[in-house]
């Protein structure tokens, strides 16, 4: 099936594309949300340990990403059956792994062990499955808001994933969890594979070779435009991860609301970015792309700012600062990708290794967050179910100070490079 990328899409064609999304999503929310909780206070690992083993196991995940990337490329340059069946064998994988990591077999002295090798599985299939997906999409080319439209048939359904796995966990438990997710992910791979597809470009360059070197990996590397626009991602995915590690702490400690909350909070979070969706459409359509991921920016910084606000019993409160934020997670979710295809339809051979770069950075801001931000947590005196005032300053100043330093840096660069500097007009409409 062909589609022409330059008229909007129909329903059809933008639930077949998209709809693998939502299981990706539903997976990834447990991964950096609930796994660290669930083995901190189910199994009795410390946060050190928890940080140290996620810091290690996403920076081994995002190298392998851009020879990901590479091999997509090539999958994408030949038969479509060949990219089928290995998107298909990715989805396996994925499935039975993730099912291993929130049922470990094994004593709570090897829950740490157990948690290292079924997240690494996790992450290989999860890995293979995103870098297809986004460069499927990067693929189908278009303007600046076309490419918006790809995009947000994408990370829409992904955030209905992520409403769907923000409730399930809290309501059914793991096991329910990873049948939906299992199924999910079978529709989705189904669904892919009568989605629009990427029309042969007409003298076209040979596909890449094979073989892998350094030229290869590199080549995004010697684009300015994507350097720029790394750097951007980067500190503004760090700055978003930092909460996302730690709300169900937050939740738990400084909001002290009941366990059924959780859920409820990030339901209403996900909601709202899925809301915003056609909002921010209709903003780069007036704004463009680099200025309303900027409005973004802002909207963010001023939700985190009053969460440090948020006091034991603020449900309200802090109700509110899950709909602000959800908004501006809004513009996260829609234009980044959009500006990097923009930037990848120069090198129509190397949608993939783009991409692998920039999961590279998206799993290394996660990698950081936990990383960092965990084992920082324990040395400021900050532990799960302390409700001291000097614990929770501490879970307070994190939570919010530093995702705010960090979006501002974010907004700073992103205004420097994509809309100050004359050779990132292009790329900001």
């Amino acid at each position: 099936m062909q589609n022409n990328a330059s008229t909007p899409w129909g329903l059809g064609a933008g639930l077949r594309y998209g709809f693998l999304g939502l299981p990706l999503a539903f997976c990834a929310l447990p991964l950096y949300v609930f796994m660290p909780n669930f083995y901190a206070t189910q199994w009795g690992v410390s946060l050190a340990a928890l940080g140290t083993l996620l810091l290690a196991l996403r920076l081994f995940d995002a190298v392998l990403d851009p020879a990901i990337g590479h091999w997509v490329d090539r999958l994408a340059a030949g038969p479509f059956a060949r990219l089928l069946a290995a998107l298909v064998s990715a989805g396996v994988l994925l499935a039975l792994a993730f099912a291993a990591l929130f049922h470990p077999q094994v004593a709570a002295a090897d829950a740490l062990a157990w948690a290292g090798v079924s997240l690494a599985l996790t992450y290989l299939g999860y890995s293979l499955l995103t870098v297809a997906h986004q460069s499927w999409g990067a693929r189908l080319g278009g303007d600046a808001v076309q490419r918006s439209r790809v995009v947000v048939w994408r990370e829409g359904l992904g955030l209905v994933g992520v409403v769907l796995a923000s409730i399930v966990p809290a309501l059914w438990g793991v096991t329910p969890t990873a049948i939906v997710m299992a199924v999910a992910l079978a529709l989705g791979l189904w669904a892919l594979s009568g989605a629009p597809r990427p029309q042969a470009r007409v003298g076209a360059a040979a596909p890449l070779p094979l073989h892998l070197d350094s030229r290869q990996l590199l080549a995004p590397w010697t684009d300015p435009a994507f350097v720029r626009l790394l750097v951007v991602f980067a500190l503004n995915g760090i700055a978003t991860a930092v909460p996302a590690t730690l709300v169900l702490f937050f939740i738990q400690d400084r909001v002290q609301s009941l366990p059924s909350m959780q859920g409820v909070f990030l339901g209403l979070y996900f909601m709202c970015a899925a809301l915003s969706m056609p909002l921010w459409l209709r903003v780069v359509a007036r704004l463009a792309l680099a200025r309303s991921w900027l409005l973004g920016m802002v909207l963010s910084v001023l939700a985190f700012a009053g969460a440090a606000a948020v006091g034991a019993g603020d449900a309200f409160l802090y109700g509110v600062v899950c709909v602000l934020s959800g908004l501006a997670l809004g513009s996260d979710l829609a234009v980044p990708a959009a500006l990097l295809a923009g930037i990848t339809a120069r090198d129509a051979r190397r949608h993939g290794v783009y991409f692998g770069w920039w999961n590279f950075a998206s799993k290394l801001n996660l990698a950081l967050a936990a990383g960092l931000t965990l084992p920082l947590l324990g040395w400021l005196g900050y532990a799960p179910g302390a409700r001291d005032a000097h614990s929770l300053q501490a879970l307070t100043l994190v939570y919010c100070l530093v995702p705010c330093v960090l979006k501002l840096l974010a907004a700073a660069a992103l205004h420097y490079f994509f809309i100050q500097m004359r050779n990132g007009e292009s790329y900001a409409t």
